[in-house]
């Protein structure tokens, strides 16, 4: 008997996550890391808990998880993505309550670009009257 894969790609800001989920014990794996080594910090860990925690399905999936670009707080963002995409892979009737909290809609607030002849994006040169 084969054991059934899910598959999502999850995104935020410039991170990239690709997330393999399958029924299992709980275990997370990211970047060949254990979570808990790679995100130290608690609201990281509690930002890509909360989709599992509101389908309570904490230590139902095991997930193996590619994550490259940006910030740990983007990689964070980008994982919870994932792992809501790959619930949604394995059971379409969680969708009206993961929509609900938000967790489907890619948050696409990016950095903004910096200007010509300008110190940064929004900042400018003071204004010099003479």
């Amino acid at each position: 008997m084969t054991e059934k894969r899910f598959y999502a790609t999850g995104k935020r800001k410039c991170a990239t996550a690709r997330v393999y989920m399958k029924e299992g014990g709980g275990n997370l794996i990211i970047n060949k890391r254990n979570f808990d080594d790679y995100f130290t910090r608690d609201s990281l860990k509690m930002l890509i808990m909360q989709p599992l925690e509101m389908v309570g399905a904490r230590s139902k999936f095991d997930f193996y998880v590619n994550v490259t670009g940006g910030g740990m707080a983007g990689q964070a963002g980008a994982v919870k993505h994932g792992i809501t995409k790959a619930l949604l892979e394995y059971d379409v009737e969680l969708r009206a309550v993961l929509k609900k909290a938000g967790f489907l809609t890619r948050d696409s607030r990016i950095k903004e670009r910096k200007k010509y002849g300008q110190p940064g994006a929004r900042k400018r040169f003071q204004f010099s009257k003479r």
